[in-house]
């Protein structure tokens, strides 16, 4: 079991007024198909480093006509037993043909594609991606976010040169300002100096108690 204490966690919106939220697991679109264990309000936490961090990106963002927009952050060890749970539940595959329409879910386990631990569970790891604001709609990256595949994988080749470069964009911001990314998901990634790396929490994802913005 995670540790219970959010302190040193701030909400991405309190300091990044800018950002964008779509918190797929408060929902039951994602890959299980109902609103995941722990997410009790649809909410982007993180520690407060990453979100500084993450305010330099988008002020990058920003001066290119982009905002960012954050899929997932903080995830309780509780929502990562819930994904275990429901993999281990091989009979329930209603988001299938969404989410993972080429693997087998029995290989979940195998593939890597589930674990019973997570780095969102330090709390300074960030899905994410880009919004254009001339556009008014998401950048088209080639492929969906928590989609089970090589086609997720940041340096898939059978894309478009514009949807590889919108990935090598948001990448490239990121990395530039302390992060590193998995070859695995193209939205992905964790702050390389990261606060607690050996910390798995468990608080529910809800509004902080006293929360102040950040300077």
């Amino acid at each position: 079991m995670g540790v219970m204490n959010s302190a040193g966690f701030v909400s991405a919106g309190r300091v990044i007024p800018e950002v964008l939220t779509d918190i797929r697991y408060y929902t039951s679109f994602n890959f299980v198909g109902e609103r995941i264990d722990g997410y009790m309000a649809p909410c982007a936490l993180m520690t407060r480093q990453t979100a500084l961090a993450l305010r330099e990106v988008s002020r990058q963002a920003l001066e290119r006509g982009y905002r960012l927009k954050i899929f997932d952050a903080y995830r309780p060890q509780r929502a990562v037993m819930h994904f275990v749970r429901w993999a281990e539940n091989v009979q329930d595959q209603r988001m299938k043909p969404f989410f993972y329409p080429q693997v087998d879910k029995s290989r979940l386990f195998q593939e890597g594609y589930i674990a019973a631990r997570s780095n969102h569970s330090r709390g300074s790891t960030v899905d994410l991606t880009l919004f254009d604001m001339r556009q008014g709609q998401d950048v088209d990256m080639g492929g969906p976010f928590d989609f089970f595949g090589d086609l997720s994988h940041a340096d898939y080749q059978g894309i478009t040169d514009e949807q590889w470069d919108h990935r090598m964009l948001l990448r490239d911001w990121m990395l530039e300002n302390g992060f590193k990314g998995i070859n695995s998901e193209w939205w992905h990634f964790t702050l390389a100096n990261e606060p607690y790396p050996d910390t798995y929490f468990d608080f529910p994802v809800t509004d902080l108690p006293n929360e102040i913005s950040a300077p």
